[in-house]
């Protein structure tokens, strides 16, 4: 029991459990009555609620899909707010950062399936790193009104902002490191894999 009762560990679990609620599967289901995880890509992100849903209901597909997108944000907010609160280490904070994503994306309630991590990643470097991460928001938005393709403007704003981030602030604070940043980045193109192959074979589709 001692090792549950140091904060640390404490911060890092509720982190990993909390990130991995998987809000899109849920809304879904329990909503839109589909199975986002046997529909679509299979991802519980907001790009396949959008996608799954419109051919049923098109305005409750973009309600859910905006209301996943946020919650996806929000709940690695939540946990980095609270250790805030709390007052653990910047790199507890880090940490709990890395692992709201691992959550996410291979959630513990999913057998260890999830989404691809840039709405949960979002939220836990806007909280972290804000500049870097608005504007790869700015370049998220710009590529999703032009290019319409979910996969490239994800992954080009991800770029972005790793790239911002070294620029901005080559030296983080406190942790002395882009380690996490990285890390972070590494799971959201892992997790890309097919729908760069997909690229490669042009079989990504674009969002109308």
């Amino acid at each position: 029991m001692g090792f549950l009762s140091n904060i640390n560990i404490e911060f890092y679990l509720l982190a990993y459990f909390i990130g991995g609620i998987p809000f899109g599967y849920l809304l879904a289901k329990y909503i839109g009555k589909v199975d986002i995880k046997n529909e679509g890509s299979g991802s519980i992100g907001a790009t396949n609620v959008l996608r799954v849903l419109k051919k049923k209901d098109p305005k409750l597909a973009k309600k859910l899909g905006a209301l996943t997108l946020l919650l996806d944000a929000l709940k690695g907010i939540a946990v980095l707010l609270l250790a805030t609160l709390v007052g653990v280490s910047e790199e507890t904070k880090w940490a709990v950062a890395v692992l709201a994503v691992i959550g996410h994306c291979f959630s513990p309630y999913l057998k260890f399936e999830g989404g691809k991590g840039v709405a949960t990643g979002v939220g836990v470097m806007l909280y972290m790193l804000p500049i870097p991460t608005i504007i790869a928001v700015i370049v998220w938005a710009i590529s999703a009104k032009t290019i319409k393709i979910s996969s490239v403007s994800s992954l080009l704003a991800v770029t972005t902002f790793l790239l911002a981030s070294f620029i901005i602030y080559p030296d983080i604070k406190l942790i002395h490191t882009h380690a996490p940043i990285v890390i972070i980045v590494f799971i959201i193109f892992y997790k890309h894999i097919p729908n760069i192959i997909g690229l490669f074979e042009g079989k990504e589709k674009r969002v109308v």
